[in-house]
């Protein structure tokens, strides 16, 4: 992917078709940079793991091979001059798009299954363990959202969905003015916002919580493990909060630039309770009385005494 990345770049530069008002190998060269970097972090998830174990290896070259096909898919319409997604024009058309279809739903599948794994395992101290474990639920719901594009645009069903189903944008058609390097639309809904935010809580929760481990030499108090792990679980409900922002903005029809005063408020009661959450999980606690303690049990275990996962 990281080669294929570099491949439509060039493509970029050399070829001046464009497919829907954006270059034709726009598409490969987002997709390209986007499995490299779910394949690296899902590599590096699974590397925690005290044992690869074949399930998690088997989950992994699915993955892989999902991914290849999508971009074979995505590349080779690419060269055609042809879009990719949602397109139904011709029977080689809708045959490639049904195909990438159940390519993403392998992958889907495979992810889940990794999750599973993930979740059966100690992948390091709680915050790590709790960073890695979120960050692959809120991806696969971000994956999940993606499958609100397949539904049929209004001027698609009154077309008889003759040459294309769903739709990236909500409320104006696909194709139209859009955001540098993203692409995503300037004058109404698009649910690519979303799916894009979900998937990469995939490495924003990890880079999160190495960004707090880095700040701990100058700040004591992230020096404490309760208090790391409640600040990933802040950062967890905030992602997921965004990403049910962002969704129904998006089905509402509205500019992720352009938002409402229902969307600014929502925004606002995020960012505030994000706030109160944080200056809670960064309060010191008072140590508990020692009469408040459990009594030692003579049957206690180190390895009982260490902290659990849970």
């Amino acid at each position: 992917m990281a080669a294929l990345a570099v491949v439509a770049a060039a493509g970029l530069i050399v070829d001046d078709r464009v497919v829907l008002g954006a270059p034709v190998w726009f598409k490969p060269f987002k997709f390209a940079v986007s499995f490299a970097a779910y394949g690296l972090t899902l590599a590096w998830m699974l590397s925690r793991r005290p044992s690869p174990g074949r399930l998690g290896a088997g989950a992994a070259h699915v993955v892989v091979v999902s991914g290849l096909i999508e971009m074979a898919i995505i590349t080779g319409q690419a060269i055609r001059g042809r879009r990719s997604h949602f397109n139904i024009e011709t029977p080689l058309d809708q045959g490639l798009f049904v195909a990438m279809g159940l390519t993403i739903v392998a992958l889907w599948t495979a992810t889940l299954v990794i999750a599973v794994l993930l979740f059966r395992a100690r992948l390091g101290d709680r915050a790590t363990t709790w960073a890695i474990r979120l960050g692959v639920l809120i991806a696969l719901a971000g994956l999940l959202l993606g499958g609100l594009m397949l539904m049929p645009t209004p001027e698609q069903q009154a077309d008889g969905l003759r040459t294309a189903v769903g739709a990236h944008s909500v409320g104006v058609p696909d194709g139209g003015p859009a955001m540098p390097v993203t692409g995503w639309n300037t004058t109404g809904g698009d649910l690519r916002i979303p799916h894009f935010v979900g998937m990469h809580a995939l490495q924003a929760l990890p880079l999160f919580l190495y960004g707090i481990e880095a700040l701990a030499g100058r700040f004591a108090r992230l020096r404490d493990a309760r208090v790391r792990l409640r600040l990933v679980l802040v950062a967890a409900g905030f992602l997921t909060g965004l990403l049910a922002l962002v969704t129904w903005q998006a089905l509402r029809g509205q500019a992720l630039i352009h938002p409402d005063t229902a969307t600014l408020t929502a925004l606002a009661a995020l960012a505030a309770a994000t706030g109160l959450a944080t200056y809670a999980a960064l309060r010191r606690h008072p140590a508990r009385p020692a009469h408040d303690l459990p009594a030692p049990s003579s049957t206690t275990t180190p390895a009982l005494t260490t902290e659990s996962p849970a």
